[in-house]
């Protein structure tokens, strides 16, 4: 029988391991035993069963020729396009919105339609709106508001040629949805136009995303958003995707975008994309700021707070204006509209020298460098490192105003809060003008799964609060993103292990409000941090992130379709993080024990230490092993330890004396007990 040293050295030599981390499992030399083994369980401990974790992961929706097996949309990807043409007006004295809205619908897919779906997320407003008894409660657009909804007053078939004659349409309405019929099916390239006249009484502060209230100083601001009937989105997935109006945000088509906006002529209005008739609608004076403000990085102001009341400030002092805004390639176009804006601005600069322009509207209130004086820089400093990170800004403008709908985001344009201020404005801003990507070019279903958009963009927004001025507002901490305020892993760690925490594949309006901005928000982008910063590494991650962003952008991506992207491109079978961390809620615990000194008679001195994993989550996590002399080395245990086992001891090739050894020293993990993380000799 070889001697206990002999039996010891051979432990040593066969698990040395490069600090860099990586391992490997101790064997013996070739006709000598190995250690003495554990009872064989499988694998298994009364917590922990690797079978469960590491059993294959099936996707939610399956590769085909329209999404790819490598995440990428297929050769036979197709999307349907709608592009809008609206003349909508505004009634001050009765806060009431008109419009003369056509539709021109082209089908893109292999199938002939037979019917066509619309969104009237007006009706919302309606008493017998299936969102008044949703369980979301607050969260339902305008809860404590009522209305009639949209009023149709007309609503016709237009075929696509110069001749065509119009036909009165068959129409039913449903909840937040409309249902009209055709006459004949539309087949695959042809194209429909749909006329549509209504109106509806525009509701007050919040008003869900949309509203009316005044200014101290008095003046009306109206946020329009939600504002006309637009397409459902049919796709490969559902066909037609229908789910109606109960809190949660969108899913709509891509298309160009004509609006013409009649208002008192008093009023400004800013609007989604570009202003196309700027010497209909200003001043001579407002014409050259806005010029002087697309070559600026500093802020230009194009009307101050002096000129509010100032009738030279308006080209004409009584009747309206029609207000011109263009937008190509957009999912959504909103507009508000005030007498009592501030206006300013600031060129974008973006990559490839190319350059955008960064717009605020605001009150008297708002204005400061406290306040909103300081908010075209914030959107401005996001857009640049944003499109420098990840994808380039692809639109002219970004507007941002403050009104009564605050935090809420649209392509090219933001809602924030009138009061906000400082680090709170920043924030906010940061966040509304980061949906840009999350789900404005990258356009997921917001209605089923937020946590595609809300918490990327989360993500995105950690960086952004790290670069901004060097991070003088950092690291995100707020209602998103840890708002403990504490260690963002130990934060999570606390969610997950809530029992009534529902997982992240869930159908977005079964979230209750309790656990939305827990789950959507932090869960979502704490996940997509620990894949960036502990699972696949920056240059990796960044790599996968990115492709799929541009393979994504105006189309509509799955939590399928991310799942693959990120573990194709990024190397990395990541099935057991999919099932831990998105299909459920499992735990981590990991624990350190048994640190022990071995004694060798030679130089093969060392200790070895026993991890034992209790949660049947698993997440590569560092190890810090401290020596005596004060002195210290940290090495990773990568995912795979865990495949076949629940404990593993770990072979600590020093011949100095080990002090302590801790598990995830840095907090970067949400390991639920950190009572176990230390082990001492």
């Amino acid at each position: 029988m070889p001697h206990p040293c002999a039996v010891r050295r051979a432990l040593f030599a066969a698990a040395a391991f490069a600090l860099s981390a990586t391992f490997a499992i101790a064997q013996p030399p070739a006709g000598q035993p190995r250690r003495p083994q554990l009872p064989d369980t499988g694998g298994r401990s009364a917590t922990y069963d690797p079978l469960k974790t590491f059993a294959p992961f099936t996707m939610p929706d399956g590769a085909n020729s329209y999404r790819s097996g490598n995440g990428a949309p297929g050769p036979a990807f197709w999307a349907n396009q709608a592009d809008y043409e609206m003349h909508a007006s505004i009634d001050a004295a009765t806060q009431t919105l008109t419009n003369d809205e056509v539709i021109t619908y082209t089908n893109n897919s292999p199938d002939t339609l037979n019917s066509l779906w619309l969104q009237v997320e007006q009706n919302t407003y309606r008493t017998d709106s299936r969102a008044r008894s949703f369980a979301g409660g607050s969260r339902r657009p305008g809860a404590d508001q009522s209305s009639e909804g949209t009023i149709f007053e007309l609503m016709e078939l237009m075929g696509s040629g110069k001749n065509a004659k119009a036909e009165k349409a068959t129409y039913v309405l449903s909840d937040t949805r409309a249902r009209i019929d055709l006459p004949a099916g539309l087949p695959h390239g042809a194209q429909i136009k749909v006329h549509i006249k209504y109106h509806y009484k525009v509701p007050g502060p919040w008003g869900g995303r949309t509203s009316v209230g005044k200014s101290k100083d008095g003046y009306e601001i109206y946020d329009i958003a939600q504002w006309y009937p637009r397409m459902c989105v049919y796709d490969d997935i559902r066909g037609w995707d229908t789910q109606p109006f109960l809190g949660n945000e969108f899913y709509t088509e891509f298309g160009n975008y004509d609006n013409y906006i009649t208002v008192p002529a008093n009023m400004l209005v800013a609007g989604s994309g570009v202003l196309v008739n700027e010497k209909d609608v200003l001043t001579k004076a407002e014409i050259d700021r806005l010029a002087q403000a697309r070559t600026s990085d500093k802020t230009v102001m194009i009307r101050t707070v002096a000129e509010i009341k100032d009738p030279a400030s308006r080209p004409k002092q009584d009747g309206t204006l029609t207000w011109h805004y263009h937008m190509d390639h957009t999912r959504d176009a909103v507009f508000s509209a005030s007498a009592g804006f501030v206006w300013d601005g600031a060129k974008i600069n973006l990559p490839g020298g190319k350059t955008a322009l960064s717009l605020s509207f605001y009150p008297a209130e708002s204005a400061g460098e406290e306040g909103w004086g300081r908010t075209t820089e914030y959107a401005k400093d996001t857009i640049e490192n944003m499109s420098h990170d990840w994808y380039s800004y692809p639109w002219p403008v970004m507007t941002n105003v403050a009104g009564f709908s605050s935090g809420m985001e649209y392509p090219a344009m933001v809602f924030d809060g009138i009061n906000s201020k400082n680090k709170g404005l920043f924030v906010v801003t940061a966040h509304e003008v980061g949906h840009t990507w999350f789900p404005m070019i990258v356009q997921s279903n917001e209605r089923r799964d937020a946590w595609m958009d809300e918490g990327f963009n989360t993500f995105i927004d950690i960086y952004e609060s790290d670069q901004f001025q060097k991070g003088i507002w950092g690291p995100k901490r707020d209602g998103e993103y840890a708002p403990g305020g504490g260690y963002p892993a130990d934060e999570i760690a606390k969610v997950i292990a809530d029992p009534e925490a529902p997982v992240m594949l869930s159908r977005a309006d079964a979230i209750r409000e309790k656990y939305r901005h827990p789950i959507t928000y932090f869960k979502s982008a704490e996940g997509l941090y620990i894949l960036r910063e502990e699972i696949m590494g920056h240059e990796v991650f960044d790599r996968a992130f990115r492709k799929y962003i541009k393979d994504w952008a105006f189309k509509h991506p799955t939590p399928s379709d991310f799942f693959r992207a990120m573990a194709s491109e990024g190397g990395e079978d990541l099935d057991y993080f999919w099932r831990g961390w998105y299909a459920n809620n499992w735990t981590m615990d990991m624990a350190a024990k048994n640190l022990k000194w071995v004694d060798a008679a030679d130089t093969s001195k060392g200790s070895v230490v026993t991890i034992v994993q209790n949660g049947q989550l698993v997440i590569p996590t560092w190890v810090e092993v401290k020596f005596e002399d004060g002195t210290s080395m940290k090495t990773k245990l990568p995912a795979e330890t865990w495949m076949q086992k629940a404990t593993y001891d770990m072979a600590i090739t020093s011949p100095k004396k080990v002090a302590s050894v801790v598990i995830d020293p840095d907090h970067r993990v949400p390991d639920t007990d950190r009572s176990n993380n230390e082990t001492r000799q």
